[in-house]
């Protein structure tokens, strides 16, 4: 399963979601956390996917949603992506990686940027 926003931290997440499914020779769920159609012109025609829509902003939030789905299918491995927040923007804002990191109930493959991509 991989967790899809709408920046450069999910397309990278998508990214190396794509590449763990085809290592492991199994689907891909993608929960689209943006409110945004996901381009999914990267995955590969082999893959078979599905993707989980958020309704809008008033559908739950967006880790909730992420967790809910891990407990819905049966998957074993969460993608997510990442990016350094200071500690005044997590108290602030939160941070749904965060929340996935600390209580997802399976393991977390966490996808930063490189240098180059920031």
């Amino acid at each position: 399963m991989v967790a899809v926003s709408d920046s450069p931290e999910g397309a990278a997440a998508l990214a190396a979601g794509v590449a763990e499914a085809n290592q492991l020779a199994t689907d891909l769920i993608i929960v689209n956390l943006s409110l945004t159609e996901v381009d999914t012109s990267s995955i590969p025609p082999a893959l078979t996917y599905k993707i989980i829509e958020r309704k809008g902003r008033d559908d739950r939030d967006p880790a909730e949603a992420v967790l809910d789905e891990i407990q819905d299918h049966a998957v074993d491995r969460l993608v997510i992506g990442i990016k350094r927040r200071s500690p005044v923007g997590k108290a602030l804002l939160g941070s749904i990686s965060q929340r996935l990191l600390l209580d997802s109930p399976i393991p977390v493959l966490a996808v930063k940027l490189g240098a180059q991509d920031d």
